[in-house]
Order: structure tokens, then sequence, then C-alpha cells
């Protein structure tokens, strides 16, 4: 009896994987976004460590809160641009499903570009609450799962044109 592969090879691609990768990082993203918004109010810290806080943070803008103080038309904006980039990305995906490294980093920046219009579209905000720090340099802006993925799906991108240029 032949056993089916859960990621494709180069013979058969199929998009199933990698959506199911993208759902996976929404659905942990949003759930941490309920519970910190559930346990926090607007601005509360907890320290977990000498250099990590937990805190409750809103951003109306995009990274960095680039845009944040822009009188809302953003929120649209940048709604609009992770909807067409999903879309793009699926279309890559259904394309390309069976590069590995390049799926991979399409499915986490997918998921965590989903994730952050889902708070768009529900708040008005994208929820934000993990927050870095080192000593008296201060603080890096706060950030959340999502935001995660999209960096480490970058970082797996550059990775993987990296290989394919030394190819």
């Amino acid at each position: 009896m032949a056993t089916k592969k859960i990621f494709p090879t180069k013979s058969s691609a199929s998009l199933t994987p990698w959506l199911c990768i993208a759902a996976l990082v929404i659905l942990i993203d949003q759930l941490t976004k309920i519970t910190i918004t559930k346990t926090f109010q607007l601005g509360e810290e907890k320290a977990i460590t000498s250099f990590f806080n937990l805190v409750l943070a809103y951003n109306k803008g995009a990274a960095f809160s680039f845009l944040s103080n822009s009188g809302g038309w953003q929120r649209y904006f940048f709604t609009g641009i992770g909807i067409v980039a999903a879309i793009f990305i699926v279309y890559l995906l259904k394309k390309n499903g069976s590069q590995r490294m390049f799926a991979w980093a399409l499915s986490l920046i997918l998921g965590g570009a989903l994730g952050n219009v889902i708070d768009r579209l529900l708040y008005g905000h994208v929820v934000d609450f993990l927050d870095f720090y080192w000593r008296g340099l201060g603080h890096f802006p706060a950030f959340n799962v999502a935001d995660s993925a999209i960096c480490v799906g970058a970082g797996l991108f550059i990775l993987d044109e990296l290989r394919r240029v030394n190819k």
C-alpha cells in the first residue's frame, strides 16, 4: 500500500499542505491575540525576562507603526495590500508548490498577512504584544505571531533565492 506524502514532490504539487500551514499560522496568531486582549488592558506590560515583556499595543499603521497616525485611511490601504498580496501568494503557491523552501516562505508570509488583515477588518488595528528590549538600547517595536511568520517567511525566501543563485 502506497503512503500519501504530506508535502508535495516535484512530480505532484498540491496547494493543500501550503494552505494548511498558512491556516495554522492564522490560528496561532488569532488565538494569541484573543488571549492577550482578554488578559491585558491597553498599554499594560508584564515582565517575562530581563529582555522580554508581554504588552498589549494597537497598531493602526504598518511595520514599526508606520503611518499609524494618518487619519484612518491606512486601515483600508493596508487591508487592500494584504488581500492583493494573499491572492498573488496563492497564485505563486499553486504554480510553484513543488519548490519546498519557496512554498514554506510563501505559506508563512500568507498566514501572517492574513492574520493582520483579520485584525484590521475586525478591530481597525493590529494587535501587538511581543515586546523585546536590550538594557539601555530601548524597546524594539511590539509585534505579534503574524509579524514573526512574515519575517521568518521573508528570511526563507531570501535563503531560497541565495541557494538558487549559487546553483
